[in-house]
C-alpha cells in the first residue's frame, strides 16, 4: 500500500505544472490582441474608458501575471495580477445583465461564469503559491 501512495504523490507532482500552464494559457493566449486597434476599439465599444490606454495595460499585465504563473516565479504576485486584471475586465465586458439580446445575453453570462472560475484558479494559485517545477522552488533549492 505504501508504495501505491508514493507512486500516486510522485504522479500527482506533474498535475501541479500542468495546471499552471493551462491556466497560464488563456492570458497569454490572449496578450496579443490588447495591442491591435480592434481590440482596443472592441473594448472601447464595450464602455471600457481610455481603452487606448487601459487595453494595452491590461495586455501588460496578463502578460507578466500569465508568465509570472506559468513559470512559477513569484507565483503568489502574478496570481494577484491576474486577479486584478479580471476584476474589471469581467464586469464590464460581460455586463450580461444590461445585455437586451436573449442570444447574446446568455453568451455573455456564460463569459462571465467563466471568468469568475478562473478568477477561483487565480486566489488558488495566490494562497498556495507555485508548486513543483517552478522557478521559484529553484530558487528555495527544492527543484
Amino acid at each position: 500500500m505504501h508504495r501505491e501512495a508514493v507512486r500516486t504523490a510522485e504522479a500527482s507532482t506533474y498535475l501541479v505544472p500542468l495546471g499552471r500552464f493551462l491556466f497560464a494559457v488563456i492570458f497569454l493566449a490572449a496578450v496579443p490582441m490588447h495591442f491591435t486597434a480592434p481590440g482596443i476599439q472592441y473594448a472601447a465599444s464595450e464602455g471600457v474608458p481610455l481603452a487606448e490606454i487601459l487595453v494595452p495595460l491590461s495586455g501588460v499585465i496578463a502578460l507578466l501575471g500569465g508568465l509570472s504563473v506559468l513559470l512559477g516565479y513569484h507565483a503568489r504576485v502574478g496570481a494577484v495580477l491576474l486577479a486584478v486584471f479580471l476584476l474589471p475586465v469581467t464586469l464590464v465586458m460581460h455586463d450580461f445583465w444590461s445585455v437586451a439580446d436573449p442570444m447574446e445575453a446568455q453568451l455573455q453570462q456564460v463569459m462571465f461564469m467563466k471568468n469568475l472560475a478562473i478568477l477561483g484558479g487565480a486566489l488558488l494559485v495566490a494562497y498556495f503559491g507555485s508548486g513543483p517545477f517552478s522557478l521559484g522552488d529553484r530558487r528555495r533549492g527544492r527543484a
